[in-house]
């Protein structure tokens, strides 16, 4: 998501990782409370594992824990620590993760020829259905660009009230009304186009922006009626667990992310962390021309 947004509205991928840093960890802090102090209110909504099935302790449990995380640890550092850390592009990342996987599951004799057919089938599938998407979205933009509909779009929230404020707040209201239908592709694809230069306009930084909408078109993962997480959930759950049962247990967390929304939006500095270059850091350096006979230096012309 953040590769997508960073793309559209021109913004490095680098930075727009490390600006969502924070809000990431914000989120998970939440989450974690909210567990938490549910388990403290109601223990038996969080019961523990049975007696039968704790057999490990000590060293034995450590290690279990270590062989098990640390390998999918190591395979997310290769795709999104590299690209964090600017070692290697977006695209680069994508492939070291690749063969990441295809190294872990042959280390684990899970890898087979049949599940190898199926990895690249998905794979294509989905390459191809993002493409067909970014291929339409490019077709509409340019129709209503052709037509000044980014004129339109551009009067219109001008004339909101708020200034930036209300502009901000305008948008986030857009995204997630639009993330109750539509998928994090599509918004990212045809909505941000349309408001991206908007922002740019009004000054807003790009990075800002863009984990904002991240964290709003998080949301569309969890909230009715096309919640894919959802979906995922009540394909594992029991059956004596219905979809309402998981749209209403969903509603907390959605909460939380509407408030991390609003955290990023009051207070910009949870993802602009880095302060601006004074003065004493612009080095200025003379050029001596003549007005007279253009703007190159006497050597250059």
């Amino acid at each position: 998501m953040l590769i997508v947004l960073a793309d559209q509205l021109g913004a490095p991928v680098g930075a727009m990782y490390k600006g969502a840093l924070i809000p990431g960890l914000g989120l998970v802090a939440l989450y974690l409370a909210f567990v938490f102090l549910v388990t403290l209110l109601r223990p038996d909504a969080a019961p523990p594992m049975p007696a039968s099935v704790r057999i490990l302790r000590g060293t034995a449990l450590l290690l279990r824990v270590f062989t098990t995380l640390l390998p999918p640890l190591v395979l997310i550092f290769l795709v999104l620590g590299t690209i964090f850390l600017g070692v290697a592009t977006p695209t680069e990342g994508g492939a070291m993760g690749a063969a990441g996987a295809l190294l872990l599951a042959l280390t684990r004799g899970r890898l087979s020829r049949l599940q190898l057919t199926q990895a690249m089938d998905s794979t294509t599938r989905l390459t191809t259905f993002v493409i067909f998407i970014l291929i339409g979205s490019t077709i509409f933009t340019l129709v209503f660009r052709g037509l000044d509909g980014d004129v339109w779009v551009e009067h219109l929230f001008s004339q909101l009230p708020g200034g930036v404020l209300g502009f901000l707040v305008a948008v986030n209201l857009l995204v997630f009304g639009l993330a109750f239908f539509l998928d994090f592709f599509e918004i990212a694809f045809i909505v941000v186009p349309l408001v991206g230069p908007i922002a740019a306009k009004l000054g807003i930084d790009p990075i800002w922006f863009g984990v904002m909408l991240a964290v709003n078109m998080q949301t569309a993962l969890m909230h009715p009626p096309f919640g894919f997480a959802l979906f995922y959930l009540k394909s594992v759950a029991p059956r004596s667990i219905s979809t309402g049962d998981i749209y209403r247990g969903a509603l907390p967390f959605l909460a939380i992310q509407l408030v991390m929304v609003a955290v990023v939006l009051g207070f910009p500095q949870v993802v602009l962390r880095d302060a601006p270059p004074d003065a004493s850091s612009v080095t200025t350096i003379p050029l001596d021309v003549d007005p007279d006979t253009g703007f190159l230096p006497a050597e250059w012309r």
